[in-house]
């Protein structure tokens, strides 16, 4: 059971620990003001990393060893190169341009190959992997160089970014990554090479066929469950896909006050269950009829429950972001952060919530870990 709650805030990292059953103690805030946009704990070694953005002095990443946090390297791209004297100036699916300068942390993972070793996703698309906990990073050029990412663009930001990172624990080498806008990306090598496997997704938003082109997909998060790594799921923009036998994606159709949300998260030892924070579509992007509630499947999509007890149930316009719910290692205790500061957590799979805090600032990320 987890003892301790990440939550990375537009005004610094919150600590919560557990001080018995259903009963959390918040920490003294680190890195009070600066944007975290990203926290992860490494189980391995109890390190703790934190991805901040100071907006015109850039992008830092933070690791905490202990009580003690360091500045430790921020992941970057070698600057375009040059034709006929002058830069290369690259552009998204949409003809704007393309910059190298990172603007975002937007996922991390460990990698179970190595001790110490990480994934990093970014806004402007580019992953990073790391062999020393963050002391130096590679670019992943490999993905950067696919020609399908030439169609990617923007969804909620105006460049496109990396936001999901899914490493298969039976071999390390298999990763999958999620990009808004731009499907999802498998290697079976550790990077060297990459294929889309957004395959079965469907984008509304784009007319005819057009909208089956894996190439342009916005999956919103991509979740993987641990004791069944074949077994994705997605929160798209256009709908909740989760993966079949043969890899394709399909839609599930199962009546809910919505399909449309941004969070999605899976229990660690069942496939056939995932919970989705449903809110109305597009220009809106608030809770359907004002009230906050979770949905669940226990199997694999057939049905969504309703769960709202200890939810805010009249005049809500919290949302909530892709990394704003999470489910602990044994899929019993459920976190969940919105943009209107509100933080809850479920001891029960989701039935039951209480509020730890009603005042916090637009949550990014919550996260499970151990003191």
């Amino acid at each position: 059971m987890a003892t301790e709650l990440l939550v990375a805030t537009r005004k610094g990292l919150f600590t919560f620990r557990r001080a018995g059953k259903g009963s959390w103690r918040a920490a003294a805030p680190d890195f009070l003001a600066a944007p975290v946009t990203m926290v992860l704990q490494d189980p391995r070694d109890g390190a703790v990393y934190a991805g901040l953005d100071h907006g015109h002095f850039g992008v830092k990443v933070h690791r905490r060893d202990g009580r003690r946090w360091k500045e430790i390297t921020a992941p970057a791209m070698p600057p375009a190169g040059k034709r006929k004297g002058k830069p290369v100036l690259e552009k998204d699916g949409f003809g704007r341009p393309w910059p190298r300068k990172l603007k975002l942390i937007w996922s991390l993972e460990i990698d179970p190959a190595w001790p110490g070793a990480l994934w990093c996703g970014t806004i402007p698309g580019a992953l990073f992997h790391s062999v020393d906990r963050g002391a130096s990073w590679t670019w992943v050029e490999s993905l950067w160089q696919q020609k399908g990412r030439r169609k990617w663009f923007g969804g909620g930001y105006d460049t496109p970014g990396i936001h999901s990172i899914c490493v298969d624990p039976r071999d390390a080498r298999r990763v999958h990554v999620g990009v808004s806008c731009g499907g999802v990306w498998r290697t079976d090598d550790g990077g060297g090479r990459w294929r889309n496997v957004a395959h079965g997704m469907q984008a509304t938003f784009v007319p005819g066929k057009k909208g089956l082109d894996p190439d342009i997909q916005d999956p919103h998060r991509v979740v993987q469950c641990a004791a069944a790594p074949d077994q994705l799921w997605s929160q798209h923009h256009c709908g909740i896909f989760k993966t079949g036998s043969d890899g394709r994606w399909r839609e599930i159709k199962a009546k809910a006050p919505s399909r449309f949300g941004f969070a999605c998260a899976v229990h660690p030892q069942d496939p056939d269950c995932a919970w989705f924070v449903p809110a109305q579509k597009d220009e809106c992007r608030v809770p359907v009829d004002g009230r906050l509630v979770v949905t669940r499947t226990r199997d694999g999509g057939r049905t969504l429950e309703v769960l709202h007890k200890g939810l805010p149930q009249q005049g809500v316009y919290d949302l909530v972001y892709r990394h704003g719910l999470d489910v602990s290692a044994d899929g019993r205790q459920l976190a969940m952060g919105s943009t209107t500061g509100g933080l809850w957590v479920s001891e029960d799979g989701g039935k039951a919530w209480s509020e730890l805090s009603a005042h916090l600032p637009p949550v990014y990320a919550v996260r499970f870990a151990s003191a």
